[in-house]
């Protein structure tokens, strides 16, 4: 067996399935789950439209890179989105479809770490388990870099060591964060392009919640379109990933893209002809039509806002938490440590989340995640109320006092 499977961390949710073993929530309640980011929205009709229309697709092999008609919706939708320079972005150079965004940065860190020398992949601390796993699979060496409320839950790029950045292969970005849902400015971006021009790193930048977003005026902004303000139509070390999951409530599609460098994504689509990961065509077809719409996206959009709106209000009357920059999480101080809250909290109140520090990992003594839940606002509008509403009257009959 390949040796570095002993290195992967269990998942959080199976560590949230141990921590509530034997847990019994009261049978008058129903279950309200927000541990998990599931998109509970409903999926677009014309989507699914598109797939029972092409149903005799299922007859096809799909190829490696997708259809010509699916890299040059996506090259359009992403060109439009970031304000690229028309033309930089081409289907056939720059667009790799992926079954997903994990799949993506998976498959992507197994093709560009060169593990004969030292490797290390960066990574904002809490972080998505995925950019953690694919490094210690690929032979590299994972180095966290922390994210709290002390540096507005963005990574201190400035202050990480040269001899850190001198072993960097990957420095993996999460813009709009999760679960802070913060989103990094251009500046910070300008600089983490120079770090990398400096030490000659790929830049990965996960923004799967890109297009999740409370004002319609200002969308955050993304890695390319920092590269297409700095001139760099190359898009050298640059790489994003993209998903329908959350923007379209596609999740069960499994439909996504990465982008970015050209000579990158030349050495990374012929890993994945081997890899052996290719969309199967009725969903590439279901794809385009997602990516054209954007109706359905400002839809889902306004629905999050009502729940935001809804919710944070009456949270705040027990806890710390503030309206994110973007995304679907809330990601509040605890009462109390953050495991005993989310366990008795689904033994008291049936309301899952999910412990913050199962999200992140302890150095030199730190979790950054510690005393923090993180909060999906995934189920319909009525549910998260309620889910708030019974956290209230769990906190207080915790304490009998508000947290200050």
């Amino acid at each position: 067996m390949n040796p570095n499977l002993s290195r992967l961390h269990p998942y959080p949710f199976e560590k949230l399935g141990q921590l509530k073993a034997g847990v019994k929530p009261p049978e008058g309640l129903s279950s309200i789950a927000l541990g998990i980011g599931e998109p509970k929205h409903p999926s677009p009709p014309f989507v699914k439209q598109v797939i029972a229309d092409n149903l005799d697709r299922l007859a096809n092999y799909p190829t490696t890179r997708g259809t010509d008609e699916l890299r040059e919706a996506i090259a359009a939708w992403a060109t439009r989105r970031f304000g690229l320079t028309p033309g930089t972005l081409t289907s056939e150079q720059h667009i790799v479809p992926v079954n997903g965004t994990r799949e993506g940065i998976f498959s992507l860190v197994q093709s560009v770490v060169d593990s004969s020398r030292a490797a290390t992949v960066v990574s904002p601390n809490p972080f998505y388990q995925i950019y953690e796993g694919a490094a210690l699979l690929a032979g590299a060496t994972p180095h966290y870099l922390a994210c709290d409320a002390s540096n507005g839950f963005i990574p201190d790029f400035a202050g990480v060591p040269a001899s850190v950045w001198q072993n960097c292969q990957i420095l993996f970005l999460c813009s709009p964060g999760n679960p802070s849902g913060t989103v990094i400015p251009r500046q910070t971006l300008a600089d983490v392009i120079a770090l990398a021009d400096r030490y000659d790193f790929i830049v990965a930048s996960d923004e799967c919640y890109s297009e999740l977003y409370p004002d319609e005026r200002c969308p955050p902004e993304g890695l390319l379109q920092t590269c297409a303000a700095l001139g760099r139509d190359d898009y050298a070390r640059c790489i994003v990933f993209h998903s329908l999951s959350k923007r379209s409530n596609l999740p069960g599609l499994r439909s996504g893209f990465v982008a970015g460098d050209a000579g990158v994504l030349k050495e990374y689509l012929r890993f994945r002809t081997y890899h052996g990961s290719a969309m199967p065509i009725q969903h590439q077809l279901a794809s385009i039509a997602a990516w054209q719409d954007e109706d359905h996206v400002r839809e889902n959009r306004a629905a999050y806002r009502a729940k935001f709106k809804a919710v944070v209000p009456i949270l705040r009357q027990v806890m710390e938490v503030d309206f994110p920059d973007a995304g679907f999480y809330l990601w509040p101080h605890t009462p109390m440590d953050d495991e005993t809250f989310a366990k008795e909290l689904s033994a008291q109140q049936n309301v899952h989340v999910l412990p913050g520090r199962y999200l992140s990992r302890t150095i030199d003594g730190y979790n950054p995640g510690e005393n923090r839940v993180r909060l999906a606002l995934v189920a319909p509008l009525a549910e998260c109320v309620e889910a708030a509403e019974r956290i209230v009257r769990f906190v207080k009959d915790h304490d009998g006092a508000p947290v200050s």
